[in-house]
């Protein structure tokens, strides 16, 4: 039904034009002054409802500075918009013309009253900015008054923790590099304060002229409540963030160790007010304790330490190694129990291939494991690269083609991909040969630190047992290898991928069923790998020591290693995925078909409604859910030939009329923080990367908790005012003065002594 414009003399409809039609306001003042100004008497006897319901007035009405075009499809007034621009004369050139929006004629009171309106609106506004200017003054004379002193102090403070934030930002850790310089230098942070002074800092010299050269600027506690303060205005902003999207997955990084105590990197994923998911690192938190008692700690920092609910928390990923993936394991399953929509899933960060392996418990694949860890740590400098290149090309100068594919695969970072075993088995021969070289070290290029840990792998390597475990991780994964890789691909490869699950188990439960035919083919290709490489075929010599110890009849190769290492791999892996891919787990999944992208792949036949009742609780309107997601499709399958299908959760979010469907945005909003989707900017930094960036820089005993946070979020905003106010409230100066005293007193008993 077109629109027909209210206004005298104007005879436009919305069928006949472009121009944007507004309905009438519903609030009864702004209201009535639309009516004053169109001057049509038969409108005044009705309500504002009425008027918004059946009246409304073309875009010609109203000043071009008061309507807003927010796209190309929508324009809106603004909220003080008032119609002024009217055709009250044309009507008088056609006195026989009969109209049905007839003008009023103002009388004498009428204009009056309406300039005295005009008059007490004026008064009115100019009074309310008066009443704002007195009430900011009275508030300027509230605050209390600095004293000159004080004034100084928070200057001083203010460069103490600019010298802090550049320390973190720049990776420079507090002590000098070597524990003997530390009789010889003073501390990182005395001698850049030193540099500061230099170079001119009066709030430093006022407070350091009279000190001794040889003395210490600040102590170790006042040094500490420093970094403290830092660390937790940085972690409040972010937090801040967390609270106002309220949905977020918990993510934890492998363990850091800080003054000989293991610790747990923790990070939060969320999708901001703009819609863009981030992951922030927020903190260490002690590994110390049983399961239970890890758990219990990680609520309470979760809850009573940052404000956040864990009802609120949609995902869990743990990417532990080594001893550790036990007991993060075990955390899962109990945060799983109290909060049931904290899915557990793998970490996005690290191919499931890796997960898969990490997980298992057998100490042959914890070996092989770790062995990978130190096999990219070895590479990572160019010399042994080289060194590695070369022997390629040594034992492939048959087969140069093999040759160049395998120095493809070992850029760096192949320890980590989803195809690292197949990588590793052809490249044993040569990694064997260039530890010989490197052992040999003929030309003397390498330090003898680097001779010794090549050593140390080639032996580890050069193990029946391992290269077993290798060929067994290595065939037994190539059943998931394509599955993870979808799973850290594209959102439309996710979807695929959980929906693939099924046929990776049936491919899983077919080779468990016939587990003596692939053991004997698995086995076959270990001894051949090892005769290449001279590796004796035996027995692992504990286990022959512990048999001849029980007096039991001796075990031939190949039963035993059915026995310890392919059927408890295989069954590893396979309760690995149905824990980490559960019912509702692929739910979750397979609510990605939201995305356009995913809707149009499978020709707009999706049924979300299946498997919306995971996240029901957390949708705006649940009842209307099933009517908007049939509206979501047909804007798609009608869309106009030119409009692309957004392909990620990110894309569809920051569509602007995405939030004309609630139910959807919340619904996107919540599968966006599961930590098994990869992040839009997953190629470049991620805080993950920027943490172990930080490690790799400097020795492990440097390593500092507040710095490393500070380093980790440069990106977050430094406010150092607010830093100034909290240490001012914290630990007022004579008290801190006092500290520092007590602290120099005690030290100098403890030498007296």
């Amino acid at each position: 039904m077109p629109n027909f414009c209210a206004a005298p003399n104007c005879t436009r409809k919305s069928t006949q034009s472009d121009l944007a039609f507004f309905r009438f306001p519903r609030d009864p003042e702004r209201c009535r002054i639309w009516v004053e100004n169109c001057r049509r008497a038969d409108l005044e006897a009705k309500t504002s409802d009425q008027l918004n319901k059946h009246y409304r007035l073309c875009a010609k009405h109203f000043d071009p500075a008061m309507v807003c075009k927010t796209s190309p499809y929508r324009t809106v007034l603004k909220d003080t918009a008032i119609p002024t621009i009217f055709d009250l004369t044309s009507h008088l050139k056609n006195p026989h013309t009969r109209h049905r929006k007839r003008i009023k004629e103002l009388t004498e009171e009428d204009i009056r009253k309406i300039k005295e309106r005009r008059l007490a609106s004026s008064i009115d506004q100019i009074a309310s900015k008066k009443d704002a200017a007195e009430d900011s003054t009275t508030t300027n004379e509230d605050e209390p008054q600095l004293s000159t002193e004080e004034k100084a102090f928070r200057e001083y403070l203010r460069s103490l923790f600019e010298a802090v934030v550049m320390l973190g930002k720049q990776s420079i850790p507090l002590m000098p590099l070597k524990a003997s310089e530390t009789e010889l230098k003073p501390n990182n942070f005395q001698a850049l304060l030193d540099y500061r002074m230099n170079a001119g800092d009066e709030a430093l010299k006022k407070r350091f002229e009279a000190t001794a050269v040889n003395s210490e600027y600040l102590s170790v506690t006042q040094q500490s409540q420093l970094l403290d303060i830092c660390e937790n205005t940085v972690r409040e902003e972010m937090l801040m963030e967390v609270r106002e999207s309220r949905f977020f997955s918990l993510v934890t990084g492998d363990l850091v160790e800080f003054a000989n105590e293991k610790h747990l990197p923790l990070f939060l994923r969320f999708v901001n007010q703009q819609n863009v998911l981030r992951e922030e690192f927020l903190d260490f938190v002690p590994f110390d304790g049983d399961e239970p008692a890890l758990v219990e700690r990680l609520e309470a920092q979760l809850t009573d330490r940052w404000g956040l609910s864990m009802e609120d928390c949609r995902g869990q990923a743990h990417k532990a190694t080594g001893i550790s993936t036990t007991k993060m394991k075990a955390v899962a399953i109990l945060l799983m129990e109290k909060y049931p929509l904290a899915l557990h899933m793998p970490c996005s960060h690290m191919a499931l291939n890796i997960h898969l392996a990490n997980s298992l418990p057998f100490p042959n694949v914890q070996v092989v494991m770790e062995t990978l860890r130190r096999i990219g740590a070895f590479f990572q400098a160019q010399s042994t690269q080289d060194e590695l290149e070369k022997a390629i090309s040594t034992h492939y100068q048959k087969n140069e083609e093999k040759g160049a594919a395998l120095k493809q695969a070992c850029i760096p970072g192949w320890t980590e991909q989803h195809n690292v075993f197949d990588v590793l088995l052809d490249m044993l021969p040569p990694l064997l040969l260039c530890m010989d070289n490197i052992r040999d070290n003929e030309e003397g290029k390498f330090a003898a630190s680097v001779v010794a840990d090549g050593y140390s792998i080639a032996e580890t390597l050069a193990d029946f047992e391992i290269v077993v475990t290798i060929v067994i991780l290595k065939n037994v994964l190539t059943f998931t290898r394509a599955f993870g890789r979808n799973l850290q691909g594209e959102t439309l490869d996710v979807f695929f991928a959980a929906n693939s699950l099924t046929a990776v188990l049936h491919s899983l439960n077919e080779v468990n069923d016939n587990i003596d035919v692939y053991h004997e083919f698995w086995y076959e290709e270990a001894v051949s790998v090892a005769t290449m490489i001279e590796i004796p075929v035996k027995v692992p010599r504990l286990f022959l020591r512990k048999q001849r110890a029980a007096d039991v009849g001796e075990i031939q190769a190949e039963p035993y290693f059915k026995e310890y290492v392919t059927m408890p791999v295989i069954h590893g892996i396979m309760q690995e995925v149905e824990d980490m891919f559960s019912e509702t787990n692929l739910k979750a999944l397979k609510c990605l078909s939201l995305v356009p992208a995913v809707m149009g792949q499978m020709k707009f036949n999706t049924t979300e409604e299946n498997y919306a009742d995971v996240y029901r609780n957390d949708l705006p309107n649940p009842d209307t859910l099933p009517a908007e997601l049939h509206c979501w499709r047909i804007k798609w399958k009608h869309r106009g030939k030119e409009v692309r299908l957004p392909t990620t959760i990110h894309e569809t979010l920051q569509l602007p009329d995405v939030k004309f469907f609630p139910n959807v945005n919340s619904f996107l909003k919540v599968l966006s923080t599961l930590p098994v989707l990869k992040l839009e900017d997953s190629k470049s930094d991620t805080a993950s990367g920027r943490l172990q960036a930080y490690l790799d820089s400097m020795p492990p005993h440097q390593w500092n908790k507040s710095l490393a946070m500070l380093n980790v979020n440069t990106h977050v905003k430094h406010d150092l005012d607010v830093m100034v106010d909290k240490y001012c409230r914290l630990y007022p100066e004579d008290d801190t003065e006092v500290d520092a005293e007590s602290e120099e007193v005690a030290e100098e008993e403890a030498g007296m002594k």
